[in-house]
């Protein structure tokens, strides 16, 4: 099973829920898999199972139904505090349906409607629903303007899907969507690029610089540390956890007790955070996401040496996103190693086919990660379980980061 969660945005750009991306096997092509109720039930068993707030957090997720796996008491293995019933946009409606959606509202569950292209006066699932999802691919926003005013008169939550672009977010925010899911946020927005971003704060490059010396000295590291109370304060929270209840009497204790590539490491998350401040905190957490599942991935394909490379190229690769530039010219400013240069930069290198992967698994292709894998000879079962404990680390580390 291989489950990838594709973020949802309210207007404030924070994370309203999880759109779940699934296949049921490695042998099934498309997100269908072996078929929809299939691979619905492998989904929903794997929450079930694994925990939804592993996937989700606290936030929902939005699940695809058919009309078939919708009967099925499967569903309830998920409260309906955490769920979101989205109903396939080519599903057969008739009583039994209606029936059965009426069923699980009255139980508390939401119904969203998927890729809404029908006429929306006359369709009959609309009274039943709570979202409406309407892709601005199939249905431009100037094509539904009636149908959104229709439905923001009704009190219905609309939802924009397929926003590729800064603009497109703004016109259908100024529509009077409510939600928006695409990758419009993970994209530079050059138009709206801000000078004051392109020069990182002098104490993160004072300590990069220290890193990158051949036999980087503690002492120095941790002067440099105790002239920002905001990068000392967290240090020592990390550090706290690993040293258990010995007290840190010094910050260059803390760094010891950290390790210089675990702190180079959090040093360039701080500094992305920090150039990021703007931005929607999922584009922060998605850096570290793939920084996580980089190393991971870099271990088990060989390239044991290079793994903490790995791991910085991840949380890099949305660098231009953040400070809103190409990415050449986002990282001209920090000193990376050739090997991150040419996978984020000239799409090549050993680390390239890795974030290649990664981000193929986030968007869902399938075919595409089933590929590379197949050439780099990774494990196809464990992409799933590397994807949900890299979810854990990132929600772990952005906790202490705040």
């Amino acid at each position: 099973m291989f489950i990838a969660r594709q973020p949802i945005f309210n207007r404030k750009l924070d994370v309203f829920g999880y759109e779940l991306l699934y296949r049921a096997g490695e042998q099934s092509t498309q997100f269908d898999g072996m078929s929809s109720t299939g691979a619905t039930a492998s989904v929903l068993g794997g929450l079930f199972e694994a925990g939804i707030s592993q996937i989700v957090e606290n936030k929902y997720a939005l699940i695809n139904f058919d009309e078939r796996f919708i009967n099925s008491d499967s569903i309830e293995l998920v409260e309906p505090e955490r769920l979101i019933i989205e109903m396939l946009e080519d599903v057969k409606v008739n009583n039994n349906l209606i029936n059965r959606l009426t069923e699980l509202k009255e139980k508390g569950y939401k119904i969203a409607l998927d890729d809404f292209v029908e006429d929306y006066d006359n369709y009959p699932l609309v009274p039943l629903a709570d979202i409406i999802k309407f892709d601005i691919i199939e249905t431009p926003l100037a094509q539904i303007a009636g149908s959104v005013n229709t439905a923001l008169a009704q009190n219905k939550i609309i939802l924009a899907e397929k926003i590729e672009t800064q603009a497109e977010f703004l016109r259908a925010k100024e529509m009077g969507f409510h939600l928006f899911q695409g990758f419009f946020f993970s994209k530079p927005s050059i138009a709206m690029k801000s000078s004051h971003k392109s020069t990182p704060k002098i104490q993160y490059m004072k300590l990069l610089n220290e890193l990158k010396e051949e036999e980087p000295s503690f002492q120095t590291l941790a002067k440099i540390v105790e002239t920002d109370v905001n990068i000392a304060y967290r240090l020592i929270r990390i550090a706290s956890r690993k040293a258990e209840e010995e007290v840190l009497y010094s910050i260059k204790k803390a760094l010891v007790y950290m390790g210089l590539k675990e702190f180079e490491r959090w040093i360039n998350i701080l500094m992305l955070q920090d150039l990021g401040r703007d931005k929607p905190q999922e584009l922060t957490k998605i850096s570290l996401i793939r920084s996580q599942m980089a190393d991971v991935i870099a271990g088990q394909i060989g390239l044991k040496k290079i793994r903490h490379e790995a791991a910085m190229m991840g949380l890099f690769s949305v660098v231009d996103a953040m400070l809103d530039m190409p990415i050449e010219e986002a990282l001209q400013d920090i000193a990376l190693p050739d090997s991150i240069i040419n996978a984020l930069v000239n799409n090549n290198g050993p680390l390239y086919p890795i974030i290649d992967l990664i981000t193929a698994y986030e968007q869902g292709d399938y075919v595409k990660v089933q590929n590379i894998a197949k050439q780099l000879n990774l494990d196809m079962g464990l992409l799933y379980r590397d994807y949900v404990e890299a979810i854990e680390w990132a929600t772990e580390a952005f906790m202490v980061m705040d």
